[in-house]
């Protein structure tokens, strides 16, 4: 019954949201309403036991008690057709919550009419009904709900002159209305627990869905491969880069990097030995540049390292210290006879210069910088 309740009471129920739910999930769906009539039908019974004590005590005609509890069932097994049919699927709110809610409350009110000497009994289940069924309505679902439970307290107050009575005059049926108040209070101290909890869970869920999201966000600003940020994310900063060297009057300086003879590796070691040697490369690369610099994957085996604040001089003696690193790593983890090696271009930004002019300067710095041998640095 927890489990139906859960599902029930949580109006963020994700099966099948923003797209057409599955065969799986119509079948879980139908399984929840299911427990909860179940559930419904199981406090109708409940209720009925109580007003057989009373019928005992002389309280009430012996029908009311069989006549509540075919009302309370009758609803439960129609309702249960039109879910079993998939009736419930063509509505937004599959579990009919307005509909049984205000079916539940008549049939209080009504009985409270046709047996006032026990009428207490039937109001206190108000209370009940209504607090189950808050909990999943709509803001206006809730208002209709309540519409209805108001106008028919007021019909059978103002409008008749029937004694609403809770019997207490013998034992037994001191013994009932203490059953009486204690379900109604059990009932309405599940719900309030269980609340308590779904909000504890929601808020779980919250942070474990922003958790999420920051991980997206993540992975899309990332390349999968090497770690370092792809070309859409570094060609935004380099953009912001640009952008605040402008408004600050600061240099910026840029290096497209580009591991030498890289098609050799891969032709004669194989691609994942590749994989490996730019996944070493971009780890060695973010172990040895400063806090500020930003660094991602241009393209294949190329990379851009923005370097914020720093001119030209300071760049190349920065990219000529990676390159050293570069190339006195130990590669023959991945083959004995295995050397990389970089190359590189460097730019530093010129007033009112675009990216992509920036950009060209340090290609072409690149492209001189391999003509001369590779294994070098270059700068335009």
């Amino acid at each position: 019954m927890g489990t139906a309740a859960s599902s029930f009471l949580n109006p963020a129920d994700l099966d099948g949201v923003g797209s057409q739910p599955t065969t799986k999930a119509l079948a879980r769906r139908a399984k929840r309403r299911r427990h909860i009539l179940i559930m419904i039908g199981v406090c109708y019974v409940i209720d009925a036991g109580v007003l057989l004590l009373y019928a005992q005590g002389g309280s009430t005609p012996l029908m009311i008690a069989p006549a509540y509890a075919a009302s309370g069932l009758t609803l439960v097994i129609f309702s249960l057709l039109l879910s079993e049919f998939g009736f419930n699927e063509r509505l937004k709110d599959h579990y009919l919550v307005a509909p049984q809610a205000t079916i539940c409350m008549l049939i209080s009110l009504a009985f409270a009419y046709i047996a006032p000497e026990v009428g207490g009994m039937f109001l206190c289940t108000l209370f009940v009904v209504f607090s189950f069924s808050s909990l999943r309505s709509t803001p206006v679902q809730t208002m209709a709900i309540w519409t209805v439970t108001t106008t028919g307290l007021a019909a059978l107050f103002l409008l008749t002159d029937k004694p609403i009575s809770m019997p207490h005059g013998s034992h037994l049926e001191r013994l009932a209305t203490l059953l009486v108040f204690v379900l109604t209070i059990g009932r309405c101290m599940f719900l309030g627990i269980f609340s308590s909890s779904l909000k504890q869970s929601l808020y779980q869920s919250g942070l474990r869905l922003k958790e999420a999201y920051k991980r997206i966000e993540e992975l899309a600003e990332l390349d999968e491969l090497t770690g370092s940020y792809n070309r859409r994310c570094i060609m935004r900063m380099l953009d912001e880069e640009i952008a605040r060297a402008g408004r600050n009057g600061t240099p910026c300086s840029i290096a497209l990097i580009d591991l030498d003879w890289f098609k050799r590796i891969n032709d004669a070691f194989g691609h994942p030995t590749g994989d490996e040697v730019l996944r070493t490369f971009a780890i060695t690369m973010f172990a040895n540049i400063r806090g500020i610099d930003r660094f991602g994957r241009y393209g294949g085996e190329e990379f851009l390292l923005v370097l914020p604040d720093m001119s030209t001089d300071n760049a190349v003696r920065a990219l000529d210290r990676l390159r050293a690193i570069i190339a006195d790593l130990d590669w023959s983890a991945f083959s004995p006879d295995m050397s990389v090696t970089i190359s590189a271009g460097v730019a530093t930004l010129k007033p009112d210069e675009t990216p992509d002019t920036f950009l060209a300067r340090a290609d072409c710095a690149l492209y001189a910088a391999k003509a001369r041998g590779r294994n070098r640095i270059a700068n335009a």
